[in-house]
């Protein structure tokens, strides 16, 4: 008998690829911006250049599975809330087939180790691992769903995702304009 309970391990050690991944990567761009700000030097009074780099790259993980735990739970949440609203399955035998999911997502984690030096290999592998893991979860809750069920699945996880992401863009983008607007630079010029 199959033990249910087999992989679930696999989400923790999936957010924590992930966050060390998208670490290192920061850990590079924080250290050129204090640098370049010239804060690098006095930080390097206190801390060997091997420690900064350690520090930094434990503050980064820590906010980054901050991030990705957050989106796991808000994944559960709309995969839950699409299972009841279109599935027939009271029991909850869909969800524990759909667990076995969390693989794509460690597999995901250990192909974003080949893209450390790229921010947007990074991104990519994340999107493309999020697309697979999607495509699995309809497919392994479609036997149990009717054509209009499945529908109603992937438009509710469409608009939750792009809600949610849409409304983070627009907010980054008003405290852009609100921060480049509070700056003293010319915001008129005259040709």
């Amino acid at each position: 008998m199959k033990n249910t309970y087999l992989t679930s391990y696999l989400p923790l050690f999936s957010i924590l690829l992930f966050s060390l991944t998208f670490s290192v990567y920061g850990v590079e761009i924080f250290v050129d911006l204090f640098k370049k700000i010239g804060v690098y030097p006095g930080m390097k009074e206190f801390l060997s250049d091997m420690q900064l780099k350690l520090a930094i790259l434990v503050l980064l993980m820590v906010v980054f599975f901050m991030v990705f735990a957050a989106l796991k739970l808000i994944a559960e949440t709309i995969n839950g809330v699409s299972m009841l609203f279109f599935s027939n399955d009271s029991e909850g035998e869909l969800y524990n087939q759909v667990r076995t999911g969390s693989m794509v997502y460690f597999i995901g984690g250990l192909v974003s180790v080949v893209s450390l030096k790229s921010f947007l290999g990074l991104l990519i592998i994340f999107s493309a691992t999020s697309i697979v893991y999607f495509i699995y979860f309809v497919y392994k809750i479609s036997p149990s769903l009717s054509k209009a069920g499945i529908l109603g699945v992937v438009s509710l996880q469409v608009f939750s995702w792009a809600s949610l992401f849409l409304t983070i863009f627009f907010v980054f983008l008003k405290l852009y304009n609100g921060v480049m607007a509070s700056l003293p630079i010319m915001s008129k010029v005259k040709f």
